[in-house]
């Protein structure tokens, strides 16, 4: 069998449910339409999708409200929605230390605009918070706390749970990302406020389609303004949900690709022993470091490793070009999480595993890996 050697997946995930593509073309070549707009077949074959999409989005994060679950281009967009409304008056915010640009990129333009700030939680080396020493940093300016819930560079799953409940009436914005469709959320039974996520990583579906779940939608205003399809005669948003969080024609195509990835997903080709083994071995060549979670009952599907003085992408460029192996190398747009981990500025090499990888994939890539290395 030839070897799965793309192991890219925290970036976008390959290769993709075979029906997402066909579901796409479906409805490019014979549906075609809007969503809330019009009045005849195709436009409710459109209909039927979309909100069939969202409803089957909302039970698999345990949401049961699905109205609340509105379509976004995609996470950092929904991320965006939330911090440019709950922040426009400035405020403080607690982050993980291994947030992402979609979060840190615009709390440093917020701090600039509004005078908003922000502070890390309490963490051990790995970068998993510990919920234990959250409320002594409570303080009556702390307007939100922000989470990613998987790391997208070691893998490293919070306690979403135990945070939120630590937290109290602060309300919580998780970014799932990167867990949304391989790790099981409940964001109902952990009162989670926010929680953004994409498509096309672990869901397996299109780019360019993900969204946001809002327990409370009064708690944020629309981050971009535009038609609808409903109060057509107001110059206002309306003020029912999802609409009010919707403006502008929705990427339907994506939509229909989704829905056939959470219609059809694959079994997984390899067991959580096997992938344990390939961290394990790793972990076990001497020249070579591996950023993965301290316990492997909070690791991911993503971990990086690098040579200590070498160039990752010495590691990288081999790995590619003498076995074929895809990965990314750098800083992953996360550089306060490299920061964390001791890896910035010059970053690390990253594997991102998917369900359809094998046992036979992670031997391959085990040898390409220490054949890659420098003496």
């Amino acid at each position: 069998m030839k070897q799965n050697c793309y192991f890219d997946n925290a970036a976008t995930s390959f290769p993709k449910p075979p029906a997402v593509a066909a579901a796409i073309c479906r409805y490019l070549n014979e549906v075609g339409g809007s969503y809330g707009r019009s009045a005849y077949a195709r436009a409710f074959d459109v209909a039927r999708t979309v909100e069939k999409t969202r409803d089957l989005l909302a039970e698999k994060m345990g949401a049961r409200a699905a109205e609340r679950l509105v379509f976004a281009p995609n996470a950092t967009h929904a991320v965006n929605l939330v911090l440019q409304s709950v922040l426009r008056q400035g405020g403080r915010v607690l982050i993980s230390p291994l947030e992402h640009n979609a979060v840190t990129r615009p709390l440093a333009a917020l701090a600039e605009r509004y005078g908003a700030t922000f502070d890390l939680l309490p963490h051990r080396g790995d970068g998993r918070v510990d919920p234990s020493g959250i409320k002594e940093l409570l303080t009556p300016d702390t307007r939100l706390a922000v989470i990613n819930h998987q790391s997208n560079v070691n893998g490293v799953i919070q306690p979403l749970g135990e945070i939120k409940e630590q937290l109290g009436q602060v309300p919580l914005l998780v970014d799932a990302s990167q867990s949304f469709g391989s790790i099981p959320l409940t964001v109902d039974a952990w009162e989670i406020d926010f929680l953004a996520f994409t498509g096309h990583k672990a869901l397996l579906g299109p780019t360019g389609i993900g969204g946001l779940y809002l327990k409370n939608p009064d708690m944020v205003e629309p981050l971009i303004f535009g038609g609808t399809g409903s109060a057509s005669d107001s110059f206002e948003m309306p003020d029912i949900v999802p609409d009010r969080f919707e403006a502008g024609t929705l990427n339907i195509a994506g939509i229909y690709g989704l829905l056939a990835a959470l219609e059809e997903p694959p079994v997984s080709r390899h067991s959580r022993e096997e992938y344990q083994r390939l961290i394990e071995e790793l972990r076990g060549l001497p020249s070579l470091r591996v950023l993965c979670a301290e316990h492997f009952a909070d690791q991911g599907d993503v971990f990086s490793c690098y040579q200590p003085g070498s160039d990752p992408a010495t590691l990288g460029r081999r790995l590619f070009d003498n076995f074929g192996i895809e990965t990314r190398v750098g800083l992953h747009c996360a550089p306060l999480a490299h920061q964390t981990l001791g890896t910035f500025p010059t970053g690390a090499v990253r594997i991102g595993v998917s369900l359809y990888h094998t046992n036979e994939d992670f031997t391959y890539l085990i040898k390409a890996v220490r054949d890659s290395l420098q003496p």
